[in-house]
């Protein structure tokens, strides 16, 4: 599973990024696409908490490991696999997307270390933002049009739930139920098990430890029905493993006399 990019590291999915102007980009249009092909590899995207309800009937829902956790919907448990993108980028119908794949190819960022506003930024690297014909304009004159304004909005929201996600994260390192995650699975005809590591989950015993008064904070701040919501998903991570057998991406079974089960990084 994939761990939080480096500090000078652009974020996942995006080639480049530059400051969305009416100076450099007048003649700049949006297309729509109702495909994702970026999508197709990548196997752990970023969530908010404010989709944990909507994630957690499709995806498991784990955290990344080392610094800066942060939530992540698991749509392969394998690095290149997705079950839920075909090879052309097009998600299964009544598949929930998750916001971070809907704010592409836009996002929002400081354009200096030291900046206190965040300016409204694309990936001119994906295709979807041009000099075309087609495609909605993105400024009206030098005024931001409404789709930019409609884009602007739901960055907006993005960076404001991505804040939410943070809070949620320290206060739930700060209560000590996280521990390092370990799914052991047995497909069948196979005698050793794969073992995906590499991620973080909360340790259910822990939580059903919890002093009532630790167990009323979690529920008076809305952090146990998200703990529920990541420990209810968890258990859709064979049902991924399954979708992969069946779709052909899953990892060789181990053979009767291997010397060991290889490990997944889910």
């Amino acid at each position: 599973m994939a761990s939080q990019p480096a500090p000078n590291a652009l974020p996942i999915f995006y080639g480049g990024l530059e400051p969305l102007s009416s100076n450099m980009h007048p003649n700049h249009h949006n297309k729509s696409a109702d495909r994702a092909p970026f999508l197709s590899n990548a196997h752990a995207i970023p969530i908010t908490i404010d989709e944990f309800v909507s994630a957690q009937r499709n995806y498991p829902i784990v955290f990344s490991s080392g610094e800066g956790n942060v939530p992540l919907a698991l749509m392969g448990l394998n690095d290149g696999v997705n079950v839920f993108v075909d090879s052309d980028g097009k998600v299964q119908d009544d598949v929930y997307v998750p916001a971070y794949v809907r704010r592409y190819p836009y996002m929002l960022a400081r354009l200096q270390p030291d900046a206190q506003e965040l300016s409204l930024c694309f990936d001119p690297t994906s295709g979807l933002v041009g000099a075309f014909d087609e495609g909605e304009p993105l400024f009206d004159g030098d005024k931001p049009s409404e789709t930019t304004n409609n884009i602007l909005r739901f960055c907006e929201e993005f960076e404001l739930s991505a804040q939410r996600t943070v809070n949620f994260m320290n206060d739930l390192k700060e209560t000590g139920l996280l521990m390092e995650g370990e799914v052991s699975i047995q497909p069948n005809g196979a005698e050793q098990p794969f073992l995906y590591r590499g991620f973080q989950m909360v340790d259910e015993e822990k939580l059903r430890n919890l002093s009532e008064e630790e167990s009323s904070k979690l529920q008076k701040n809305g952090m146990l029905a998200l703990i529920y919501a990541h420990l209810f998903s968890v258990q859709l991570i064979r049902d991924v493993f399954a979708k992969q057998m069946m779709q052909g991406k899953g990892p060789q079974v181990p053979q009767a006399g291997a010397a060991a089960a290889p490990a997944g990084n889910a």
